[in-house]
């Protein structure tokens, strides 16, 4: 009866080498988190009736919402890359909420 015994020769370079695979892993899933933008809360306060979307490089913007009239928001965004709307989250008037 023969029995076969793996060298330790082999069993160092198996071990290697699921070692190196696992570092190798462990380097791209880091990678691939820290490559991902951390997402930003766009917070439209629902006190004001109108916001500004402020464009930034790339795809990103912000939103800011604090405005009281399209006027008032639009003589904000003169000469800078924005738009102006109507907020979607705006709660109106106390008295517009009676039925």
């Amino acid at each position: 009866m023969t029995v076969f015994t793996t060298l330790p020769i082999e069993r160092d370079a198996k071990t290697t080498e699921v070692t190196m695979r696992m570092l190798a892993s462990i380097v791209l899933a880091s990678a691939t988190i820290l490559s991902v933008a951390p997402a930003t809360a766009q917070r439209h306060d629902p006190r004001f009736p109108f916001c500004i979307e402020r464009l930034r490089s790339g795809r990103s913007s912000t939103i800011d919402c604090r405005f009281t009239s399209m006027d008032q928001c639009r003589m904000t965004a003169s000469g800078l890359r924005a738009r102006c709307f109507a907020n979607p989250f705006w709660r109106g008037s106390r008295g517009s909420r009676r039925r």
